[in-house]
């Protein structure tokens, strides 16, 4: 069991809990905000997700083509997150830190990846019905 007698954080409840968590995660994405990847990709989906409205025919497609590419912020999220821990411990090269570090961005890289499969599939599927 976690000692939560020196933590004031663990020690609340109800709604003083959420109106914390929920200060403590638009601080999170204002500060995600100002890195330069995060940022990219906001952009991308300011443009997408209106889009998702007009290329799926359904709700599921809608919703899948938005939802990846809100994967993608999410992941872009805690790949900052992890970046941030390890350059909290120094600026020294460390193996450890190497593999952290590329293991975080090959999870952004394949939920890119994702991303344009589903958005390629979801423009064939509008654009063959469109002109068909």
């Amino acid at each position: 069991m976690i000692d939560t007698s020196s933590n004031t954080h663990k020690k609340r409840t109800g709604i003083t809990r959420v109106f914390h968590a929920l200060k403590y995660s638009l601080q999170g994405l204002y500060s995600a905000f100002y890195e330069p990847a995060f940022r990219q990709e906001l952009w991308v989906s300011v443009l997408l997700i209106p889009a998702s409205f007009w290329v799926g025919s359904t709700w599921t497609e809608v919703s899948l083509l938005s939802a990846s590419v809100f994967l993608v912020l999410i992941v872009e999220l805690l790949n900052t997150g992890l970046e941030s821990a390890i350059d909290r411990i120094g600026p020294q090269w460390h193996d450890l830190s190497k593999r952290c570090k590329d293991l975080g961005s090959a999870a952004v890289l394949l939920s890119l990846i994702l991303c344009a499969g589903i958005w390629a599939a979801g423009l064939y599927h509008y654009f063959l019905h469109t002109f068909n």
